[in-house]
């Protein structure tokens, strides 16, 4: 009987290889800007035979400073808005988009834990944004989503299955959307 670290990463392969499977259908590449994740779903991706015909770019942009240099997050909207928001995720995709050559990016923001959370943003909140090159800035996706644990390996994992999904083309019609409660399991 597989352990429950098997059955994630069995998940997540599996997740990770029809989102390149759909991508490639539809001629697309993508790009992910991580930054609770760590370059999970970078990796998910790239353990992948065959991905770099999809895959374009990951940013591990972990630190507000990576957020400004390498995906050019404005230091107004960190300040204002923390780097845990929806304009920060919103600026991580867009600022996905901007520097590599992807149709569809996603951005992951959040607190992991087990430590760092406050009243208002705890541990387990993960704010996502999702970009389609082309798409009125407006309509990108976004979506501020409570993972129920304080296990920052399970709330890492369900943040990337979270993304990984977010980069299926069936995503393509998403728009911003009101907070949600999940499981970490």
């Amino acid at each position: 009987m597989p352990t429950d670290a098997e059955s994630r990463l069995t998940a997540r392969d599996e997740l990770a290889t029809s989102v390149l499977a759909e991508n490639r259908a539809a001629g697309r590449k993508i790009a992910v800007a991580e930054s609770c994740t760590g370059g999970m779903v970078s990796a998910a991706l790239t353990d992948i035979a065959g991905s770099s015909d999809v895959f374009s770019a990951g940013f591990i942009t972990y630190s507000a400073h990576a957020k400004r240099t390498q995906l050019d997050v404005s230091g107004e909207i960190l300040e204002t808005f923390g780097e845990v928001s929806l304009a920060t995720a919103w600026a991580m995709a867009a600022g996905a988009l901007a520097n590599s050559d992807a149709d569809v990016a996603v951005a992951i923001t959040g607190i992991a834990g087990p430590g760092g959370g406050s009243e208002k943003k705890p541990v387990g909140q993960v704010v996502f944004a999702r970009a389609l090159r082309g798409q009125d800035p407006d309509d990108y996706f976004t979506q501020r989503v409570q993972f129920e644990s304080t296990d920052r390996a399970a709330i890492r994992q369900a943040a990337t299955l979270f993304a990984l999904d977010l980069l299926q083309p069936a995503k393509d019609e998403l728009r911003p959307s009101e907070d949600i409660v999940l499981p970490a399991p």
